[in-house]
């Protein structure tokens, strides 16, 4: 509705919609999913993260998991659902500010400088998703990135990734950190 309600000319020239979801964000775990997701039971119901069971506040975090997955999935519906409605390219790019730590060595959340911290906080996850029209228009394929999704990556890529899928030219933009670049 409210893309909808955009200046037609404005709408015409492409819309980038940002969303942050609270998802999978400590230390309140239990309450980023509705009970509908609460498959993973029982779940730590604690912000004092130390005083629950390891496997309690697993199956709480797992929970903002399964609930980022249907959200991610009713997105590209969604987008598939628009794509068929008006000829629009679409494409979704999803990735993990950062991750959490669940007790490992007495750590929790997250938070260490980049250098001191482990892993689980800074191995994230990343999904695209393209709509045949959005591969058609940019060349990108994906088998291609399907192929490349091994290769490390960080968060600086997201920014010229971004420029290089919308076309956005301007001199910041480098294509040695667009993962889009080598499927064109």
């Amino acid at each position: 509705q409210r893309i909808a309600a955009l200046d037609p000319a404005r709408r015409a020239r492409g819309v980038v919609v940002v969303m942050h979801q609270m998802g999978s964000h400590g230390p309140a775990y239990y309450r980023r999913s509705p009970p509908a997701f609460k498959k993973f039971m029982p779940e730590c119901a604690s912000n004092v993260l130390q005083d629950c069971p390891r496997e309690q506040l697993v199956n709480a975090y797992d929970n903002t998991i399964l609930y980022t997955d249907h959200l991610l999935a009713s997105t590209v519906q969604w987008l598939e659902r628009t794509g068929r409605e008006k000829p629009v390219d679409t494409a979704m790019v999803y990735v993990s500010d950062h991750g959490e730590s669940l007790g490992e060595n007495n750590l929790y959340l997250h938070g260490l400088p980049y250098a001191l911290a482990p892993q689980f906080q800074i191995h994230v996850p990343m999904l695209t998703w393209l709509s045949a029209s959005m591969q058609a228009r940019t060349g990108v394929r994906t088998e291609c990135l399907q192929k490349q999704a091994a290769a490390p990556l960080t968060h600086d890529n997201l920014f010229h990734s971004m420029l290089g899928l919308l076309d956005i030219n301007t001199g910041v933009y480098q294509p040695g950190l667009d993962l889009f670049s080598t499927c064109r």
